[in-house]
């Protein structure tokens, strides 16, 4: 199975991007971006997305850009991961975009971009940065 396939498939078995209605953009060696829209289940009190949508497609975009550098036999928890939230996730879609910034044997450091789309326009809502370690693959 080659890298972007497996990826998917591993993203498919996730039931909670699939309540959150999300998806997976692109694929590239350490690089992966989701997109979510902003449904009416995942806003906050104020009409804008929820935090929690935020940080979970960002962690999950960063996740897989990290197992994209791994071997076969491997795949990846999140270790830790800090977000600092920019502004407010106002717009129809989410897009996290997951890089790596340093694979190792033990740790992979990662970061996330994640940008509000609304009316044609793109805004920076947050950035996080965590570490990713590997663990055998379910089999």
């Amino acid at each position: 199975m080659g890298t972007e396939d497996r990826i998917r498939a591993s993203f498919d078995r996730q039931g909670m991007m699939t309540t959150l209605g999300a998806r997976i953009e692109t694929v590239g060696p350490g690089c992966v971006t989701i997109t979510a829209p902003v449904l009416p289940g995942s806003r906050q009190q104020h009409g804008v997305a929820h935090a929690g949508l935020t940080f979970a497609i960002g962690d999950s975009a960063a996740g897989y850009a990290a197992l994209t550098l791994m071997p076969e036999d491997q795949e990846v928890m999140t270790a830790e991961m800090k977000v600092n939230l920019l502004a407010p996730g106002k717009g129809e879609l989410l897009r996290a975009t997951g890089r790596v910034l340093k694979a190792g044997r033990r740790l992979t450091v990662v970061t996330a971009e994640v940008h509000a789309l609304h009316a044609g326009r793109e805004t920076l809502i947050a950035v996080l940065q965590g570490t990713m370690i590997p663990v055998p693959a379910a089999g």
